[in-house]
């Protein structure tokens, strides 16, 4: 039986990560969105788009979450984006409030889905949509650490002249300006980025990765990130639903690895077809516990202000 994939927000984001899930050709899919007619024409666009490369990919735009229904994978990349005399706390309350509908509408006709959750703030919303949907912690993933890695071994390959290939970059913590990049861990070709790089210039590729958004929406003046995002968490995707057991930076639940419990934070996570299948520990200096504990001290406060300023019907799983 063929997989099914469905995607909340068709967006620049949904829209993207619907083109390169059908280059893959594993699963139908399906895009959702509140305006009308959008989902309907990026949906016939792409379908029109992929006998050009030679690919049966079902795929379908509505405004009805029935849709969604028999999902094997949903991804939510529907949210706003923080606007003018908007407080934080304002962009929280709106994007929470866009997931729990998404995740209220889904979860009962798409019982057994995974969820890949990408709407900001990351780790704040993967904790939401795993509390409201009640679904085991390891059937709901956030989408971060995949792109920062990214962003930060397109930087490293920028510095050196080295093939993007040879270049491995590990991205820990919460999606945000307190996000980790473990250079010790982090290689070029075997060699750590602290044997490969000068002090200054790994310093300033730390600093532009963790500013990475931020500069992608300096450049466009309207709009953020799309591509890579989107090609990120279309690899979660395929990693879950070909049962690779790829590990990943991901947004995933603390159980006391790390020191950390009940909150999703940006972890090295092996994925298959049941979602997290394991969490890796990695053994970090004084340094890099330090930078980790401030940046869950943030998610934290986060979550603290998201649970203060939304209603949530469901308590979640047992635990």
């Amino acid at each position: 039986m063929t997989a099914k994939i469905s995607i909340i927000g068709a967006g620049m984001t949904g829209s993207t990560t619907a083109h390169w899930l059908a280059e893959r050709e594993i699963a139908d899919l399906v895009l959702v969105d509140i305006v009308e007619g959008m989902p309907q024409g990026k949906a016939l666009d792409l379908m029109q788009a992929l006998p050009v490369i030679g690919k049966d990919v079902e795929v379908i735009g509505s405004n009805d979450y029935a849709a969604t229904q028999g999902s094997d994978i949903i991804i939510i990349t529907a949210g706003v984006a923080r606007k003018p005399g908007m407080s934080r706390e304002d962009l929280l309350t709106t994007n929470a409030n866009i997931v729990r509908t998404a995740v209220e509408n889904t979860v009962k006709i798409s019982p057994q889905a995974i969820y890949l959750i990408l709407t900001n703030p990351l780790d704040t919303m993967a904790t939401l949509a795993m509390r409201v949907s009640g679904l085991p912690p390891e059937r709901v993933v956030g989408q971060a650490g995949v792109l920062d890695s990214a962003r930060m071994r397109t930087f490293v390959a920028m510095e050196t002249g080295v093939s993007v290939e040879n270049i491995a970059c590990y991205v820990m913590g919460g999606h945000g300006d307190e996000m980790v990049p473990l250079t010790r861990h982090s290689n070029v070709a075997g060699v750590s980025l602290r044997d490969f790089l000068p002090a200054d210039r790994l310093a300033a590729i730390v600093e532009r990765t963790r500013k990475g958004g931020a500069e992608v929406i300096n450049l466009l003046k309207t709009g953020s990130a799309y591509y890579a995002p989107a090609v990120a968490v279309a690899q979660m995707a395929e990693a879950i639903l070909r049962d690779k057991h790829l590990i990943v930076p991901a947004s995933a639940y603390m159980r006391g690895e790390y020191g950390l419990q009940d909150m999703y934070f940006g972890v090295p996570v092996q994925l298959g077809r049941g979602g997290i299948e394991k969490i890796l520990e990695y053994s970090l200096d004084a340094d890099e516990q330090a930078e980790l504990k401030a940046s869950a001290a943030k998610v934290r406060e986060s979550i603290q202000v998201m649970q203060r300023l939304v209603k949530i019907e469901s308590p979640g799983p047992d635990r």
